[in-house]
């Protein structure tokens, strides 16, 4: 029998802090505390060589349910779709008029922190509507 495994999602990106505590807003993560010796992420990073210095940053589920997101600073920009997204499941359950309304609430305030709304995928029959956005960096993800 297979068990379960932890996993983490990852993010290649330029501010590896600004847009994990981006991701912090918008889901309801927290920051991990720093590593044992250390009173602050700050005080850590100081303590890092300097090439290391904002090269990662993470958080999680304060529950403990969701995944670990991790950020990680590379050296080329974003160019093409990504071919993994998170989807941000705020209207499940609701259907017609009532999750657009949820969908657009929730877009708003994502919008107020940075956010980029790209385009509503109305329903079709066969999938329910939903926001696609772009987080801070650009990266694709869609309110579902």
């Amino acid at each position: 029998m297979a068990s379960v495994r932890q996993f983490q999602v990852t993010f290649d990106c330029a501010d590896p802090e600004r847009v994990a505590r981006f991701w912090c807003d918008v889901l309801g993560y927290v920051v991990p505390p720093p590593p044992e010796g250390f009173a602050s992420w700050d005080e850590f990073n100081r303590a890092l060589p300097e090439e290391r210095q904002g090269s990662a940053f993470a958080c999680i589920d304060p529950t403990g349910v969701g995944p670990r997101l991790f950020f990680q600073r590379v050296p080329e920009g974003k160019v093409v779709k990504n071919r993994v997204h998170l989807d941000v499941r705020v209207g499940t359950g609701l259907v017609g008029d009532e999750r657009l309304a949820v969908l657009e609430q929730e877009c708003e305030r994502l919008v107020a922190l940075g956010a980029v709304r790209q385009r509503v995928l109305v329903a079709d029959g066969f999938n329910e509507s939903c926001i696609v956005m772009q987080d801070v960096e650009g990266n694709e993800f869609c309110l579902d």
